[in-house]
């Protein structure tokens, strides 16, 4: 097919990418692609072996590796082409697509684009974690991997850094398949979910230190020991075969920082308006490559969303209007969406904007159009926590749209 026109091709196999392709069919789009360079569909929800997964879109619980089944279900029903071991290589203006699969190199064109590639945690290159170089420091999702697909354990006393939902997700994994972790390691003063799961390491008899501050990693051919400083000053030692690299997730975007659309420095993933359109008329995007990171059934739904939007705009077919940018005060890492246009869709993707903060800041925090204040709230923000702040009505008519954070002395 190289050369021929597709209405949509969607690029990521995940929750947000499989509700775009089949939200698009449902709405009567005839030719949607959906490519994804994995033998199977589902994304980072194969290798998770616990639940829960699918509970509102699907209406049931569902393991990991069973919501994948089901996704690909669903994309089968709804008469998209799915085309598995399909890595594509680059975006090119004009909504082309260079793509290789085990048939070869080929260049895929359309009237639309959507990418959702997802987002992966940092490995620790990207943490400047110090020490030695030894076998068995793993980040959550080759731990899955290993156990999902192989059924191997790489260590038994671990020591998880982190406290994001996926580092209790690692701790379940763990004391599932035979390993007891020997500490769970965050560097900010509190953790970073929210209770009631930030609970679960201590009611798992698993000692959880925040502000905790690795020093040292050590071993000549496998991890022999973790040394850390707590937050109290005291320096700890834990003799342990392993350290598992949990959270610190960052978009997927390769595709953009490779394209003339970029990415944004809070995010690092690509901006998009109110429809999850990009500064490119013609690509789209949803899911984690927006922000990461959100649960899978956050990224279906919002795939859904601008599945909706992109059949909309097909129909529509209108003139694109320019995109005013969405600007914001620090300590705040991020606003999605960043950008708002005029003249978008009666039914836009995204009603609310998504807010992350850098820091734990306490202060007011409101969002102005044209200079003029139209909502606002107090409270004490913690890092990487969803906020949500209403897009009001009209708010894609202005001229300057500026998110402020006054912070409390």
């Amino acid at each position: 097919m190289s050369g021929a026109m597709i209405d949509v091709i969607v690029v990521g196999g995940g929750p947000a990418g499989v509700a775009a392709a089949v939200e698009l069919r449902r709405r009567g789009v005839e030719r949607v692609v959906l490519l994804d360079r994995e033998p199977e569909l589902g994304g980072a929800t194969r290798h998770c072996s616990h639940s829960p997964f699918g509970t509102r879109e699907f209406g049931r619980v569902y393991l990991g590796a069973a919501y994948g089944r089901r996704l690909a279900q669903e994309a089968g029903q709804a008469g998209v082409d799915v085309r598995l071991g399909h890595s594509v290589v680059r975006m090119l203006d004009g909504g082309r697509l260079e793509v290789a699969s085990a048939r070869g190199a080929e260049t895929l064109s359309a009237r639309r684009l959507m990418i959702a590639t997802g987002a992966r945690e940092r490995p620790r290159a990207d943490r400047l974690l110090p020490g030695d170089r030894p076998i068995g420091v793993v980040t959550t999702g080759t731990l899955q991997a290993y156990v999902a697909f192989h059924g191997l354990m790489p260590f038994r006393r671990p020591v998880i850094l982190g406290s994001e939902l996926v580092s209790l997700s690692a701790v379940l994994t763990c004391l599932t398949h035979g390993a007891r972790p020997l500490a769970l390691l965050e560097s900010a003063p509190n953790p970073l979910a929210r209770a009631p799961f930030a609970w679960f390491p201590r009611i798992a008899g698993v000692p959880f230190h925040c502000g905790a501050e690795v020093i040292d990693i050590r071993g000549a051919d496998r991890v022999e020991a973790v040394a850390f400083r707590r937050s109290d000053g005291a320096v700890e030692t834990l003799a342990c075969d392993g350290v598992l690299l949990t959270g610190r997730f960052t978009p997927e975007s390769a595709l953009f920082r490779q394209s003339t659309i970029g990415v944004e420095a809070g995010s690092a993933g690509p901006a998009i308006d109110q429809d999850g359109r990009t500064a490119d008329p013609m690509v789209f995007a949803s899911g984690n490559i927006l922000r990461a990171v959100e649960t899978g059934g956050w990224a279906f739904r919002e795939g859904r969303a601008v599945g909706r939007a992109i059949a909309a705009d097909l129909a529509r077919d209108a003139q694109i209007a320019p995109p005013v940018p969405v600007t914001f005060d620090p300590p705040v890492k991020l606003v999605v969406p960043g950008l708002l246009r005029r003249g978008a869709g009666s039914e836009p993707a995204f009603r609310e904007f998504q807010l992350r903060f850098l820091r734990r800041a306490r202060g007011r925090l409101s969002l102005a159009l044209d200079g003029s204040e139209v909502w606002a709230g107090e409270g004490t923000f913690l890092p990487e926590r969803r906020i949500l702040v209403p897009i009001p009505p009209g708010a894609a008519e202005a001229g300057a749209v500026h998110v402020r954070f006054r912070e409390a002395g």
